[in-house]
């Protein structure tokens, strides 16, 4: 691992290369916050998705394509004389330091519970007017959903234990039944919505990230359904005229063939 001095070096030298490429490259002279906006929201799924397969080499990649993200954004607020580097990293520090007092100061936890309960309380007492401010609104549904849980849970709006959520996830699928068979689509989609609240909110209980949980099933099913297709081909048949019967017999062959590995 590199010193703390080679770390700074190669900070330095990366802003270094970003006033380079402002100055010099017709890309990124014509570059905004509007134009990097999807692209930084791009990044940041390549990131994820290198920390769901475990691959350190693609971490580090992703990690600095984020990285050069945040100094392009700075560079942009300095040249609009808004902020630079040093307030973002200064603004970090403060933030960190205020809402750490267990560490910078005299306050004792116990737990990590404690210590997102005393962080809740300290956005409060920084002008926040609800809990849930922090939760940005354009979040995917279900890490929305999870984080909307979690802030309510660090100001004790919460269950006390994972067998009342399971209870009410039980509830939620009757209601969610019930609306099929009433046949009223509007309700039958409200009630779903309730059934996957309450099943993330015991995924949290249980110390699941839901949405981890469904990008590696979503990984799975294309693994299992593209050596579906392979099969299917090598064999010289067709999927679109196979029945599904047939078809399962392929997908409980690509169950097995992971199985055996």
């Amino acid at each position: 691992m590199h010193t703390k001095q080679e770390k700074l070096e190669a900070f330095s030298k990366l802003l270094d290369i970003m006033d380079d490429l402002r100055v010099g490259c017709p890309w990124d002279k014509k570059q905004t916050f509007d134009s990097l906006r999807h692209l930084t929201i791009e990044e940041v799924y390549e990131l994820a998705d290198a920390i769901i397969e475990k691959n350190p080499d693609e971490i580090k990649k992703e990690l600095g394509d984020l990285l050069l993200h945040i100094v392009f954004y700075a560079k942009l607020g300095s040249e609009n004389q808004d902020f630079d580097i040093a307030d973002v990293a200064d603004a970090i520090n403060k933030k960190l330091i205020f809402r750490h007092p267990h560490i910078y100061g005299d306050v004792v936890v116990k737990d990590e519970n404690e210590v997102k309960e005393n962080w809740e309380k300290l956005k409060l007492k920084e002008g926040k007017k609800s809990v849930l401010e922090g939760v940005p609104k354009s979040l995917p549904a279900m890490v929305k959903a999870m984080r909307l849980q979690e802030k309510a849970k660090g100001v004790g709006f919460d269950w006390d234990n994972k067998e009342q959520v399971w209870e009410k996830v039980r509830e939620e699928l009757n209601e969610f039944h019930d609306e099929i068979i009433n046949k009223n689509t509007e309700k039958m989609e409200e009630e779903f919505g309730d059934v996957l609240f309450s099943l993330i909110n015991y995924a949290r209980f249980v110390g699941i990230n839901p949405e981890t949980a469904l990008e590696k099933t979503n990984k799975k099913f294309i693994k299992r359904f593209q050596y579906l297709e392979e099969k299917i081909k090598q064999e010289g048949k067709n999927l679109q005229t196979m029945s599904l019967e047939e078809m399962e017999k392929y997908w409980q062959k690509a169950k097995n063939n992971e199985t055996e590995k």
